[in-house]
């Protein structure tokens, strides 16, 4: 069986299809580096996941926060990724519970790096906050 966390990630990859700019250029955790032919594109993956204990369930309440960057080359680079980053926080908070595996998801962050490349890049990184919940023994349920 696949856990939560999973379903999660690939919950999102599969809401964040046809994301304008991108087309189908939307990679999970990916670490080798774009091709100039390859961007605009996202990449999608998870930065940590905090379990608390429920004390009133045999159940832990989870904080997974997955980061969706967002890969521009450009003049302006995080200008010209502006369409994309609307359109990707819309289809992230069109389902809040992400096809019934979370409980819900926040926007936490944005961060903005602008670095010198074959044309300038700008590396835009959302950060999104997702609670769910699993049984204590089984990260499937």
């Amino acid at each position: 069986m696949t856990t939560k966390r999973e379903n999660i990630m690939a919950a999102i990859k599969t809401a964040l299809a046809n994301t304008s700019g991108v087309g189908t250029r939307i990679y999970r955790s990916r670490a080798e580096p774009l091709s100039r032919g390859e961007s605009p594109a996202i990449v999608i993956e998870p930065i940590s996941d905090i379990a608390e204990q429920n004390t009133s369930l045999p159940t832990l309440d989870w904080t997974l926060r997955v980061r969706i960057v967002v890969i521009e080359r450009a003049a302006i680079p995080d200008q010209a990724a502006d369409d994309t980053i609307e359109s990707l926080h819309s289809k992230i908070m069109n389902d809040l519970t992400l096809g019934g595996y979370a409980i819900d998801v926040q926007p936490s962050r944005t961060e903005f790096d602008i670095v010198e490349a074959d044309e300038t890049l700008g590396v835009i990184s959302n950060e999104f906050e997702i609670r769910y919940r699993t049984q204590v023994g089984d990260l499937t349920q």
